[in-house]
């Protein structure tokens, strides 16, 4: 069974300033997605499901997916904030996504096989896709727990010089295993490495650490976990109008309670993305180097 690209395109950009997901960044117009979709077809994948919101619907379809009907199937789930388990509503004043456990969640029923969770704005490389649909592909063990996977990064390499940014900090052991996922929001790139704000005094990191950037390969029953998961964090943050769930944060959980592993594979390709609008030139001239190079044509869909 060829594994299912599932992109997540929902977010608001706020950081940015706008939808950044629809923002011309190849030599030909290309968005940064465009180059996961390439990336995915050729290493395998059999279809790509964007997890959108429903009021620019319309828009994504036009602009983004109509270029993918004729190369990989495509599919749309909605992220909705009122999409709650049974017993929960909204927050008054809440306009925030419940962040992406959610967002994996509202894929639930298009998604049946073994899958690529992406962010829409973040790209990998290459390497990255082969690697992981190689693991996919890749028969597991009947042992009772679920097995996953992950492409990591080096937090250097993932930095913006404009602001702050969210990753997952990772550790792992010998056998390239997933120990833990920390979740720090609030990462400033300093002249040593970084450091987290998010508290006082700040966390000091080297760069060295490898971070998540969603890039994570997930079974079918990681829908089960996820509806668990945010079912207890609407029950703890429920009222809390900014409180996300995140995926990486359920992954930990499900390692530390010894119900998941997850191998982290390493890639050889650079991570880069746009979180400020500032960002947006270093990630144009980064994609027009990799065309120079030849590891892309100069228009992905001509």
């Amino acid at each position: 069974m060829k594994p299912t690209l599932l992109i997540l395109a929902a977010g608001m950009g706020s950081r940015y300033g706008g939808l950044k997901q629809l923002d011309a960044m190849g030599p030909s117009g290309e968005v940064v997605l465009d180059y996961s979709v390439f990336d995915a077809i050729r290493a395998g994948f059999g279809k790509v499901v964007f997890v959108i919101r429903r009021d620019f619907e319309e828009q994504f379809r036009t602009q983004i997916g109509s270029k993918f009907g004729d190369r990989i199937a495509v599919d749309y789930a909605f992220q909705d904030i009122t999409d709650l388990p049974a017993g929960f509503t909204v927050p008054e004043g809440r306009t925030k996504p419940w962040g992406t456990a959610h967002a994996l969640l509202a894929a639930e029923k298009v998604v049946h096989e073994p899958f690529l969770m992406i962010n829409a704005d973040d790209f990998y490389g290459r390497d990255a896709f082969a690697k992981i649909a190689a693991d996919l592909t890749t028969a597991r063990p009947e042992d009772g727990i679920s097995h996953y996977s992950m492409v990591g990064y080096y937090l250097r390499n993932t930095l913006s010089d404009h602001g702050s940014v969210s990753r997952g900090v990772c550790t792992r052991d010998a056998a390239s295993k997933l120990c833990s996922v920390t979740e720090m929001t609030k990462i400033f790139k300093t002249a040593t490495g970084a450091e987290n704000r998010e508290t006082e005094p700040a966390v000091p990191l080297t760069g060295s650490e490898i971070v998540s950037m969603n890039f994570f390969g997930f079974t079918p029953d990681i829908f089960t976990h996820l509806r668990e998961a945010f079912t207890e964090f609407l029950q703890t943050n429920g009222s809390d109008i900014k409180a996300e769930c995140y995926a990486p944060k359920v992954v930990n959980d499900l390692i530390q309670a010894g119900k998941a592993d997850v191998t982290v594979l390493e890639s050889n390709d650079s991570w880069f993305g746009v979180t400020y609008p500032e960002d947006k030139a270093d990630v144009v001239a980064s994609i027009q180097a990799l065309v120079t190079a030849g590891a892309y044509p100069q228009s992905l869909w001509s």
